[in-house]
């Protein structure tokens, strides 16, 4: 068994491998762009005897985590032919990914499941959910006047990427967007864009979307405050003569907007998202700021990560009065510990997804409640959200 980097001709047995697992074909122009895109250095394969047993793509990205960037590593494309599953080569790929995000610095990966069950064996955990509404026309906001205007068709990157990190630090897990990723990832010639501007001419909030059988499909709806999201909704419900409806995706967990219609009964459905895994423990943590407890500064904490032993075992975590922790590694085994938690489940503490005390209520976080507690009050309040697929 092997496990390397793919090559460039190889580019064809790993497209191959790709429209049989997920099912899609690739042909004429999009089969030559496709070729132009393909980075084999980003994908990863196992091989044992001839050709490419399974594979899946390591992206180097960045995401925000307290406001600020943190190196992450990104998993999609994750494939085997059905005559190899079940033999253990995912596992091999994703151990393999952990090592090699590690030694590069990754803290942190993200990845899309299939099926969560299965990369919860790995210590992934979902970190994030969206909303999903489908408003009829007669039951969006009011219009109103404005002192602004919308700008239809606006292309310039720089507006879209200024708005949209001002937006994106509010939330643990968001993606830093580099120009390539919007032009490839984000912005295509199907969309059409609307920017929000003050009186003083500043942006202050966009909309990207489609219109598809008299349906506006919003794929993005940023703001930076209540009149540019008023106003970017009075925009969008001047098309009511043009569609009958409008569906809003990967909106914020935190988002109100159903409260804030006339009628908020609206059809609402909110989907588990994607999942992420701390890499490296110690390097996650000490990157972060935590609210100050009281008088006791340290705790010991045992993480169960099988798949990336460097994280495993027993750890002291001390607090510093200006709310960073220190953690080090230290001799003993699950009972000298305080609290015990999985890395998935310290992974979905710390991004903010769920809270230790309820954690705590339904068993994944094991400890006395007075550490419990501890912890509650250390880590902050935090809202997770992702508007990216990979």
């Amino acid at each position: 068994m092997e496990i390397r980097k793919l090559r460039n001709e190889e580019f064809e047995e790993s497209l191959s491998l790709s429209e049989y697992a997920f099912q899609y074909k690739v042909t004429g122009e999009d089969r030559v762009r496709a070729r132009e895109k393909f980075k084999p250095d980003q994908i990863w394969g196992l091989f044992e005897g001839e050709g490419i047993g399974a594979q899946l793509t390591l992206l180097p990205l960045q995401a925000y985590i307290q406001g600020r960037p943190v190196s992450m590593g990104g998993i999609a494309g994750v494939a085997t032919w059905p005559e190899n599953r079940r033999q253990g080569y995912v596992a091999h790929l994703l151990t393999h990914a952990l090592k090699t995000m590690n030694e590069a610095g990754q803290t942190l990966s993200f990845l899309h499941p299939f099926l969560i069950p299965f990369y919860r064996k790995f210590g992934w955990e979902i970190y994030c959910e969206y909303k999903k509404y489908t408003i009829p026309v007669g039951k969006f906001p009011h219009k109103t006047e404005i002192q602004g205007a919308v700008k239809r068709g606006t292309a310039d990157i720089a507006v879209f990427q200024q708005l949209y990190d001002t937006f994106a630090m509010r939330y643990n897990g968001t993606l830093l967007r580099p120009e390539q990723w919007w032009k490839e990832r984000v912005l295509d010639e199907d969309t059409h864009t609307g920017v929000f501007y003050s009186e003083q001419g500043e942006p202050e909030g966009y909309v990207l979307y489609k219109i598809v059988n008299q349906e506006l499909i919003i794929d993005e709806f940023i703001y930076v405050n209540e009149l540019a999201r008023q106003g970017l909704w009075t925009f969008l419900a001047n098309h009511d003569s043009m569609i009958t409806a409008a569906q809003l995706k990967l909106v914020p967990s935190d988002d109100i907007l159903p409260f804030l219609l006339p009628d908020p009964r609206v059809a609402q459905e909110n989907y588990p998202y994607f999942m992420a895994r701390i890499v490296n423990a110690k390097a996650f943590v000490e990157n972060m700021t935590f609210k100050v407890p009281g008088s006791v500064q340290d705790r010991v904490l045992y993480i169960e990560d099988t798949h990336a032993p460097w994280n495993n075992g027993l750890w002291r975590w001390t607090v510093s009065e200006h709310g960073k922790v220190s953690l080090t590694q230290i001799e003993g085994d699950r009972a000298d510990a305080d609290l015990v938690c999985g890395i998935g489940t310290l992974t979905m503490l710390l991004m903010g997804y769920k809270r230790p005390l309820e954690t705590a209520r339904y068993g994944q976080l094991a400890g006395t409640a007075e550490a419990v507690e501890w912890l509650e009050a250390l880590i902050p309040q935090a809202e997770t959200a992702l508007f990216d697929f990979f």
